[in-house]
């Protein structure tokens, strides 16, 4: 049964990293990986002094971290509120609504976030000009389209993201919350003292999960929201990848920038764990 997906892993996740090769070379279509010129560490010097994959890394650190800290609480608060919930006809109605954004696509999302927050037609632009006397640009200053951004991010994820934090919630003893409630513990207390702890694993798990992909900033979400007057931060690798790589042809650079995005990536996981095992919960 585990050979299907070891096929695939090995097809689709190893193999291609023999392509990383193309960023110590000039790679060229004409001659392939193993013709083109061996070019060192080049490409990655031509990285690092390119004020635009400068301000692309920079971009893509800022959007992450801020996403993993608005972002990661909102599953965790949700799943706590949820099972809370006694009357299940209404908890299961909250979650199948939450749940539904999950399903559709980054451009049914970013459809619907554009038409909500447009300068001209938007709902959001409709209320403020009633409560200002003007519209206001949403999506074209930097600090609201960032604050959409992540927004957006969290209303399409934290519903879905809940579901790992409601299974581990279902493995906490009861017993634990009936010995709190003798013990004079209020609801606050009882989430702080035993339900927090219980899931505390977890978190910790999906936290160097988080942080294993600090480096990587979904490309349908920033492609979809991206205007040229916001491309100041909205510049991120995938988007520098897909412009300079695909379109400008550069596929040496882009490899280069991938692969330092990769061992970035598992610097992060590495020292997130170490830290985790500091506190007994390491991966390994």
């Amino acid at each position: 049964m585990f050979l299907p997906v070891a096929i695939y892993f090995i097809m689709f996740k190893y193999v291609p990293m023999g392509g990383l090769i193309i960023a110590f070379k000039n790679y060229h279509f004409l001659h392939g990986i193993w013709g083109s010129e061996w070019v060192g560490l080049k490409n990655f010097s031509m990285l690092f002094t390119d004020p635009a994959a400068f301000k692309t890394i920079r971009n893509t650190l800022m959007i992450s971290v801020l996403s993993i800290a608005v972002g990661f609480p909102f599953p965790i608060i949700l799943a706590i509120l949820f099972n809370e919930v006694r009357k299940m006809w209404y908890r299961k109605t909250v979650q199948t609504l939450l749940y539904l954004p999950h399903f559709l696509s980054w451009v049914i999302v970013g459809g619907i976030v554009i038409t909500v927050f447009s300068q001209e037609t938007g709902v959001m632009n409709a209320i403020w000009e009633r409560l200002t006397g003007s519209t206001y640009p949403f999506l074209y200053q930097e600090g609201s389209w960032l604050a959409i951004f992540l927004g957006s991010g969290v209303w399409k994820e934290a519903g879905f993201g809940a579901i790992i934090y409601l299974a581990a919630l279902a493995n906490i003893d009861p017993h634990l919350y009936e010995a709190a409630n003798l013990d004079g513990a209020n609801k606050w207390k009882q989430i702080v003292h035993v339900t927090l702890p219980g899931i505390t694993p977890i978190i910790v798990l999906m936290l160097i999960l988080a942080m294993g992909r600090v480096m990587e900033v979904g490309f349908d979400q920033v492609y979809i929201l991206h205007n040229p007057v916001v491309s100041n931060i909205s510049e991120v690798i995938s988007t520098y990848i897909y412009r300079i790589g695909l379109q400008g042809m550069q596929f040496s650079i882009t490899t280069a920038m991938g692969m330092f995005e990769a061992l970035i990536g598992l610097v992060l996981v590495l020292l997130a764990n170490g830290f985790a095992r500091r506190f007994g919960q390491g991966l390994w």
